[in-house]
């Protein structure tokens, strides 16, 4: 008992420790030494030690600061992200010292809750030795530490990044879900963070990832807006009818598709001045473009929405000529304060129920369907309304605001039968 005692808080003081003849404290504080004086595989064999770990760390940050608080740090990144295997939740992996003594082997206020997969040791002389762990909750001096450290590794992921892109790459792909994390919930490092996520866009080829940085390098000059959309996969962004306008008018898409995406981008507001703003919003301003087909008149296209909003009345909240389709007849976009679908999924997952708001309802008036749809109001009205419910199921199914499916299926199988009859 006396010897775990020993090994768990004086492991590292610079005299030796005996116990009936044993010397207790073998392994050296790293933490103190010169960078230039360690090699590769004592930083690994110390790794191990510090972490429990069996394999080799993925980033090695070693630095010490005497200002604005004397801190000796040595922080590693591990190679695996533990909790995509379903162990759980990591607990904290930095342990806090004074002057080489334990104050706490799992302080959980010495950083964010994100950087918890960070193994290793933070050491600062500034600390009292008497200190407890429950002043240290509230301590000012762990506060400064949690700052000063966190905005450190940032730096050092932001140097590494530019380095040595495909190892952070291998790193993101593994250690994401924690960065997002911090971007949801940590507002003082969301531009650092913002920084660090990375994710595929329509100007790049599947598999090729992207950041915020290069998207800003490659849009127009006179573009204020970041463009993205969330969804499933890339696939079912390139298959749905928002991504069309953009491409038309040479304008980037970010594409995110991992199930907590759209929370993250919720709480980004903006990058570099550059307001964020998902593609599937029914306020997108998109200067007007050339496009094939001829289009309703006026005159007819009022009529087609009146007829659209009698029939679609309480389905949709309003009905509009649309400036951003080209492919697409119709579309269902989400108003700017309501929660797209997405997000909806996301909180319903959480067991809160979140009803879908009623969206706008695009139509293009150059399509061909839309000219069917016009003179089919005259001929035949019954099959009008089937069809037009039909395309409204399809926009909301593809915008995922569509709740109740079995409606869409039997109006799907009248309008089959009369085409067949």
């Amino acid at each position: 008992r006396i010897k775990q005692i020993l090994e768990k808080y004086s492991n590292f003081v610079s005299f030796p420790i005996k116990l009936n003849g044993e010397h207790i404290n073998k392994v050296e504080a790293l933490w103190l030494k010169n960078k230039k004086d360690i090699t590769e595989e004592q930083y690994q064999e110390f790794y191990k030690f510090a972490a429990h770990a069996f394999d080799d760390p993925r980033y090695t940050m070693h630095f010490s600061a005497d200002a604005p608080l004397a801190i000796n740090a040595l922080l590693f990144t591990p190679t695996e992200n533990t909790e995509q295997f379903g162990m759980g939740q990591m607990e904290p992996g930095v342990a806090l010292y004074c002057r080489k003594v334990l104050i706490d082997a799992k302080p959980d206020k010495l950083l964010p809750e994100w950087l918890r997969f960070l193994k290793g040791v933070i050491d600062s002389e500034d600390l009292p030795l008497n200190i407890s762990r429950e002043s240290m909750q509230d301590s000012a001096l762990v506060q400064k530490l949690n700052g000063l450290i966190t905005k450190r590794y940032l730096k050092f992921l932001e140097k590494e990044a530019k380095n040595e892109p495909e190892k952070y790459e291998d790193f993101y792909k593994k250690f994401s879900r924690f960065l997002k994390e911090g971007v949801a919930t940590s507002y003082e490092h969301q531009a650092q963070l913002a920084g660090l996520l990375r994710f595929e866009s329509s100007l790049e080829e599947a598999g090729k990832l992207t950041n915020f940085a290069q998207y800003i390098d490659r849009a127009k000059d006179e573009q204020e807006e970041i463009y993205y959309l969330v969804g499933m996969s890339r696939d079912a962004i390139e298959a749905g009818p928002y991504l069309e306008a953009f491409k038309a008018r040479g304008l980037e898409v970010c594409f995110f598709t991992e199930p907590v995406d759209q929370y993250v981008m919720e709480a980004l507001p903006e990058f570099n001045g550059k307001k964020l703003v998902s593609a599937d919003r029914a306020e997108i301003d998109l200067d007007e473009v050339a496009a094939e087909g001829k289009e309703l008149s006026k005159k007819d296209s009022k009529k087609l929405i009146a007829f659209l909003e009698e029939e679609l009345s309480g389905r949709v909240d309003k009905v509009e000529i649309s400036g951003r389709l080209v492919d697409s007849p119709v579309a269902a976009l989400t108003p700017k304060e309501a929660p797209n679908a997405q997000m909806r999924a996301m909180m319903q997952s959480m067991g809160q129920d979140m009803p879908a708001s009623k969206a706008t309802l695009e139509i293009n008036p150059r399509h061909e369907v839309m000219h069917g749809l016009h003179k089919l109001i005259e001929s035949d009205k019954d099959t009008a309304s089937l069809v037009a419910q039909q395309l409204t199921d399809n926009a909301l199914l593809a915008a995922g605001l569509l709740d109740n499916t079995h409606q869409m299926a039997a109006r799907m199988n009248e309008l089959i039968g009369k085409l067949v009859k």
